[in-house]
Parts: C-alpha cells; structure tokens; sequence
C-alpha cells in the first residue's frame, strides 16, 4: 500500500467546489474548514469509511494515516472527551483518564446528541457541544492524515500540525501499548 495521499491517486472521488452536491454534514463541515482557513476539499469516499481499515482502502493509504475520531464520556460530568487517534492504534482509556479523569464508553445516542455527527463520521471539529479533545502523538510522526467529515463516506485531507491548529488540543500518548 502506498502512502501517497493525494485525491488524484486515490480511489475516491473529488467533490467538486459546489458545496450542494455534499451530505448536510459534510456540506457544514467543508464550510466551517473554510472559516477556518484550510483549503483542503472533501472527498466522497464510494465506500463507507466507518473503519479505519475501510477509509485507508478507499484512499489508498496506510491505516496509520486514518485520524479517527473516538468519543468517550466522561464520568464525573457526562462531558464529550473526544479522542482523535491514529487508525492503527487502540485507545488506552487508562491514559485517557491521567488527563480528563474517568471515561466510559459513549453510545450512538451521546455520540449523535454531543458531535452532531453519525458514528463513522465524527469530524474532529464543530461538535454541537464542544468536547475535550486529546490528539494522539503517534499522529506526529506521519505526513498527511485523512480525517472524517461529517459523513461516513466524506473525508478531508490534512497534516498533523493543521489537526492540531484546527482541535486546539493537546498532542498526548494515548495508544494501548501491548507489552512485549
């Protein structure tokens, strides 16, 4: 598999620049990247991207590049903590917790109700109640991400350090580390 993560040489196809041929969702999310500076278009992926493995299959990318977007909730006060971590690594709810206090699991009814968004595509911004968010470092050390856009066929292109600027979060190790 290639790590070359340019919409000409994926399997997805381009929307054009006429916003009103995207989802709602994904149509709000391409506006709010707008106000925000990133000129980055969305992708219709012809295949969901619900998983990590489906997204990196339909961009042509490593499962490593899929920035996917985890909602927890946290216990002590039912805020949204969302966690955008790398495609190839679990979430080590332990280590969430060092930094937001105890989490559990979200449902689709809180996922839904907090981000405005389907699972499967939680964008990492423009939630309807805006979330803690923590960013996996094991993002950093790649190029280019794929994140979801509102939609669980639409993604958008990115780097790291826009994710970052974008989130305003802190960049932590949240990867489940299996011992050796």
């Amino acid at each position: 598999m290639t790590n070359d993560t340019s919409p000409s040489n994926t399997a997805a196809t381009v929307v054009p620049t006429d916003l009103d041929a995207l989802p709602d969702s994904a149509r709000r999310v391409a506006l709010l990247l707008r106000e925000r500076g990133h000129a980055g278009q969305i992708v219709m992926l012809p295949e969901t991207g619900k998983t990590s493995a489906e997204a990196a299959a339909g961009l042509n990318c490593s499962v490593a590049q899929i920035a996917k977007s985890i909602l927890f909730r946290r216990r002590e006060d039912d805020a949204p903590v969302l966690v955008v971590a790398s495609g190839a690594n679990r979430v080590d709810e332990h280590k969430v917790a060092a930094h937001v206090g105890a989490v559990g699991r979200a449902d689709a009814k809180f996922v839904r109700e907090k981000t405005g968004y389907a699972i499967g595509g939680v964008c990492p911004i423009g939630h309807a109640t805006p979330p803690v968010t923590l960013i996996d470092a094991d993002l950093l050390e790649l190029e280019s991400l794929w994140a979801a856009a509102g939609h669980p066929h639409a993604v958008f292109n990115l780097s790291p350090q826009e994710l970052v600027a974008l989130t305003g979060a802190p960049v932590v190790d949240v990867a489940l580390r299996e011992p050796a």
